[in-house]
């Protein structure tokens, strides 16, 4: 396969970007995207040239870190797929392929394709955790949970916090993630002391980062590689009308 890539090409958050474009000749249909840059990258360091910045990691679809635009799709043409677990055979011959960082105003970019995500973890780090101290650790099956909880809060728990939903997203909103980190543990008994402060703190982060509103256009769910269900941002809306209630709060904690 011969490809014409046009890459988005950025030295750093300060500096203006530019597409720029690259021959990628004898492409073979078995690559994953990420190794296909890695042969046009190997071609422009033999050149003298900058290599494309990406980010990547495990590069087995778990770790969330290959977090890039194709085709005007995060992670690209094929569903519930991390860009690292795209196979070129996805593409055709002599295809043009268009690739990008995320575009979100609290995803700045750090070079070319990475962009930092750090906002993500700012949103776990605010309230996605239980802190009661539980001594040793008790009994898998001291606390019974039925099967269907069980398997919703397994549900929301498979988001690897890759952005794509934010990237998706017409206004750069991150509630399908917020509401998949807070509803794994909202649905728990174990999650239940924390749940009102959990969901006020983690919503109030999400706010300060400056993402945008969601407005329902399930963006998020139709590019989510793990298909996290736009059910858990109605949950969401739900614990924050429920902790407002609760804790007496008016105008704390704004319901997207």
């Amino acid at each position: 396969m011969h490809l014409k890539l046009h890459v988005w090409r950025q030295a750093n958050a300060k500096t203006t970007g530019k597409i720029v474009s690259y021959d990628a000749p004898h492409v073979s249909p078995d690559m994953s995207f990420l190794e296909m840059l890695d042969v046009v990258n190997d071609g422009l360091v033999q050149k003298g040239e900058e290599p494309i910045a990406f980010d990547h990691d495990c590069r087995e679809g778990i770790c969330g870190a290959c977090s890039m635009v194709i085709n005007g799709i995060p992670h690209g043409p094929q569903r519930a797929t991390t860009a690292c677990q795209l196979h070129m055979r996805s593409f055709k011959d002599g295809d043009e392929v268009y690739i990008e960082p995320w575009r979100a105003v609290a995803f700045p970019i750090v070079k070319d394709l990475i962009v930092d995500r750090g906002a993500l973890d700012r949103i776990v780090a605010a309230g996605g955790f239980i802190s009661v101290n539980t001594g040793a650790s008790p009994d898998g099956n001291a606390i019974p949970v039925s099967k269907n909880i069980a398997e919703l809060a397994m549900d929301a728990a498979a988001c690897i916090g890759c952005g794509a939903c934010v990237a998706a997203c017409p206004n750069a909103s991150a509630m399908l993630f917020t509401a998949a980190k807070a509803a794994h543990l909202n649905l728990l008994p174990q999650g239940q002391p924390e749940r009102e402060d959990r969901t006020l703190r983690m919503v109030a982060q999400m706010d300060a980062e400056g993402f945008g509103n969601c407005t329902n256009y399930a963006e998020c769910q139709a590019a989510c590689p793990k298909e996290i269900d736009i059910q858990f941002i109605a949950k969401l809306n739900r614990d924050l009308i429920r902790a407002n209630l609760k804790q007496g709060n008016q105008g704390t904690g704004e319901v997207k």
